[in-house]
């Protein structure tokens, strides 16, 4: 019996790339998006240890002020970088579960494909099993009587 094939097959192939892919690109934007954060981290951390000497002459009182604010402004466009790193990955990440649940989708379809070959298969070879046993039973063989013609044979002594 020949076997019919599943007609989506392709699509599902196209679908698994398609989800493979936004995994990928999901892990590198995960990547980026901790590497963001990281380096707003550190430059958190540079900026809360830096300190002001106690005394300074008004030039070098100016430039330390500036170089702090230099540093905190540094600081502060990192972390909104890494916040926007981070939004980008979790729409990364979102995209790709859409994609697997395309995948799921054919997937599922494929199974009940294969369940159902498989059903038609069984109920095929019953068929067949069926037409065996119910040409058997109308033939005779020439030594044998039919248990119609003869008297009833008990089941039981």
């Amino acid at each position: 019996m020949k076997r019919a094939a599943f007609r989506l097959q392709p699509v599902l192939e196209l679908r698994r790339a398609e989800e493979r892919a936004a995994a990928v690109a999901s892990a590198d934007a995960a990547r980026v998006a901790a590497e963001a954060d990281s380096r707003a981290t550190e430059r958190e951390t540079a900026l809360a240890g830096a300190r002001m000497p106690a005394s300074l002459e008004p030039g070098a009182f100016v430039a330390a002020m500036t170089l702090l604010r230099a540093a905190a402004t540094d600081a502060s466009e990192a972390r909104a970088l890494a916040t926007a790193q981070a939004e980008t990955a979790e729409l990364v990440r979102s995209e790709w579960t859409a994609a697997a649940q395309r995948t799921k989708g054919l997937e599922r379809l494929r199974e009940r494909h294969r369940l159902a070959q498989r059903a038609a298969e069984d109920a095929a070879e019953e068929r067949a099993v069926d037409d065996l046993v119910t040409g058997r039973a109308g033939r005779v063989s020439p030594g044998e009587t039919s248990l119609a013609s003869s008297e009833e044979l008990p089941w039981t002594e």
